[in-house]
């Protein structure tokens, strides 16, 4: 039997936990805003308790399939949704993919991913599939999560996930013309998370001279 992962977040009591997220057969859970999701011994974990809001939440399909009357095991790429919860369980589901060339059909052709929410009826998910580089590209998935999210000005706050750029960036429907709004914080939270890693060095020291002065 797979064993139930209970998160503590920093700040996160009893009171505000909200609902149980679960994934379906053959769908393995990889992280939750940022962090990976670790197996207990052999035992996989197949649900988090989160508390209401936006998380952001990594799975891939990895289950057994037929290859004509053999079986093998099917793993594709990690895909990465964010979710809104709310105080309801939930649970991310796929259709039944029982063969190998059904499975790849299916994934090649663009998964439909859905959220089946405790009584109410199954409401789709749009996800981004993560691309990795080399042999070894998706065994650290806290780095892969990271390089995704400096990409695109996201961040993990108190155990929400939260997109600065839809926060502190304006783009005028009619004429494209981009506009930086938001308050300073949230705006050099941004721009923080787009830096280099020696951009972020240089800033830090830049920032300690310009405190201590």
């Amino acid at each position: 039997m797979k064993n139930t992962l209970w998160l503590l977040v920093a700040l996160f009591s009893a009171t505000t936990q909200a609902a149980t997220l679960s994934v379906a057969d053959k769908i393995q859970l990889l992280a939750v805003d940022g962090k990976e999701v670790k197996a207990q011994g052999w035992n996989t974990i197949d649900s988090v308790e989160l508390s209401e809001g936006k998380h952001q939440i990594v799975v891939r399909f990895d289950g057994e399939v037929k290859r004509g009357s053999k079986s093998t095991i099917y793993t594709t790429r990690p895909y990465l949704f964010d979710i809104d919860l709310a105080n309801k369980d939930a649970e991310i589901t796929l259709p039944r993919l029982t063969t190998e060339s059904q499975a790849k059909a299916f994934f090649e052709r663009g998964a439909q991913w859905q959220l089946a929410v405790e009584g109410g009826a199954l409401q789709p998910l749009d996800g981004v599939e993560l691309q990795g580089e080399g042999f070894a590209a998706y065994s650290d998935i806290e780095s892969l999560v990271a390089a995704y999210n400096s990409d695109n000005g996201i961040v993990i706050e108190q155990g929400n996930a939260i997109d600065l750029q839809q926060v502190a960036v304006n783009v005028d429907n009619k004429t494209g013309k981009v506009e930086i709004t938001g308050d300073a914080l949230t705006q050099l939270k941004m721009w923080y998370t787009k830096a280099s890693n020696n951009d972020k060095k240089a800033f830090k020291i830049w920032m300690a001279e310009k405190d201590f002065n």
